[in-house]
């Protein structure tokens, strides 16, 4: 996130007249915090990569129906099997719901997870952002996926931080939530792009009434900064502000993070083919914005190392949601989104280094309710991966003949958490950081291996 306010505010906030929101913030709105400089530092202190994998993490909220998408159960009474039909792929054997034409096409590039069994069952993005159940007692404690990446790796770049979101803020505000740097500090939170509720990325890079000659006047921003509370805290928010301040400002007038949001940039024949945005929010889930597909790619190829991204609402059990109807609304947009994002990277030899996992908090139940939904179903879901080098073009795992167990390879979410740090280059087995308790923390927990089909 990053926000520049240049009206003073006459009440409340600091003695000089600026409100707490008046300063300089990058990436997350956290109160008397200033995160570049510590992404700064880890790179100072990591050094540069020389080989840049990253990671797209889709996050679809609510709790898409996995037997109305990658895995349709033919063999189901209908009543459990529901309105669709499958076709096939392009890799025999391999068939999914008929409103995935594209990923059909491109399934070479797919590998479908149809068991992923441990959902911890509450409406909530933070398991796809942590890998882990959400405790009560932990709150705040672990790191979100990009955190790890940029503490052990940094930026590829100074003028791109390695860890961003575009994470729509969401009436159920867990659903647009990327989660941040926990025990890590918030020098690793999440560089959020999207500002409240708005319609487009990027939205949070508005100057407000700045002009760029007022942001290179480095007296005036110092007095900015001057208003902050200096005393370095436990997480080491503040340590370091002054020796990367001017790096700090390096990201703020460097084009290439406003260049990679712009799209009028990219050829507008690419862009037609992730189609057209409808920037309506889903009651209190994200609006669909297909063509964040395309940013987020626009996004690594300018540097980012984890790309965070929820798209439109899936939770439609109820009387105000049909399933079926809200399938045909939705399914065809993902389609378009996620196999262009592919067919992209495929076709600039980037596939191999870029990881995509597509995915939501639970499954859906096997049998449909009186109103034409499937109710929550933490039992079973699945998830869909590609490119990071992995084997695609294959099934992981099997659900029972009503899609509600898992009946062959069960596979967890720390599993796929371990297959994608794999991929960008980190050990999972290996790769510890201590806690602010000083208790060693590994990326997943010890004995938590990738899933060893995809390699």
């Amino acid at each position: 996130m990053l926000t520049i306010f240049s009206k003073p505010h006459k009440t409340g906030g600091f003695c000089d007249g600026l409100n707490r929101r008046d300063f300089l913030t990058i990436g997350g709105s956290v109160a008397g915090g200033l995160m570049l400089p510590d992404l700064l530092r880890a790179e100072a202190e990591q050094g540069r990569g020389t080989q840049h994998k990253a990671i797209i993490n889709v996050y679809l909220p609510g709790g898409p129906p996995h037997q109305d998408m990658w895995d349709i159960k033919t063999e189901a009474p209908r009543e459990i099997r529901g309105e669709f039909d499958p076709i096939h792929t392009n890799v025999p054997g391999i068939d999914i719901c008929e409103l995935f034409p594209r990923i059909a096409r491109n399934a070479d590039k797919f590998a479908f997870i149809r068991s992923l069994v441990d959902c911890d069952g509450g409406h909530d993005s933070y398991q796809c952002m942590t890998g882990r159940k959400k405790n009560m007692q932990q709150i705040g404690h672990w790191p979100m996926m990009g955190s790890w990446v940029s503490r052990f790796q940094g930026p590829t770049n100074r003028s791109m931080p390695p860890n961003v979101a575009l994470m729509y803020a969401t009436g159920e505000s867990r659903w647009g939530d990327p989660y941040h740097g926990g025990f890590l500090g918030m020098g690793y939170n999440p560089f959020n792009l999207i500002a409240g509720r708005g319609n487009n990325a990027g939205a949070n890079m508005t100057l407000n009434g700045v002009t760029m000659d007022r942001l290179n006047d480095r007296v005036g921003l110092m007095r900015s900064f001057d208003s902050l509370n200096r005393e370095i805290d436990r997480a080491g928010t503040m340590d370091g502000i002054d020796s990367f301040q001017q790096q700090a400002l390096g990201i703020l007038t460097s084009s290439r993070l406003v260049d990679a949001l712009d799209l009028s940039k990219e050829d507008p024949r690419v862009v037609a083919r992730y189609g057209f945005n409808d920037p309506a929010f889903e009651r209190d889930g994200a609006p669909r914005m297909v063509r964040n597909f395309c940013i987020a790619r626009r996004l690594v190829e300018a540097g980012a190392r984890v790309v965070t991204m929820n798209f439109s609402r899936w939770d439609w059990h109820g009387p105000d949601g049909k399933n079926f109807v809200e399938s045909r609304r939705n399914m065809p947009l993902l389609d378009a989104g996620v196999s262009s994002l592919v067919e992209d990277l495929h076709v600039r030899g980037m596939l191999d280094d870029v990881s995509i996992v597509v995915w939501g908090e639970f499954g859906r139940t096997p049998r449909i309710n009186n109103t034409e939904g499937r109710d929550h179903w933490p039992q079973l879901s699945a998830a869909l991966l590609a490119g990071g080098g992995m084997r695609t073009g294959q099934v992981v795992g099997a659900s029972d003949r009503m899609g509600g167990t898992a009946a062959r390879r069960p596979v967890k979410f720390q599993e796929v958490f371990a297959t994608l740090y794999r991929n960008i280059g980190l050990n999972p087995g290996s790769t510890r950081m201590f806690d602010l308790n000083g208790r060693p923390q590994y990326l997943v927990d010890q004995g938590t291996e990738p899933i060893n089909e995809l390699y």
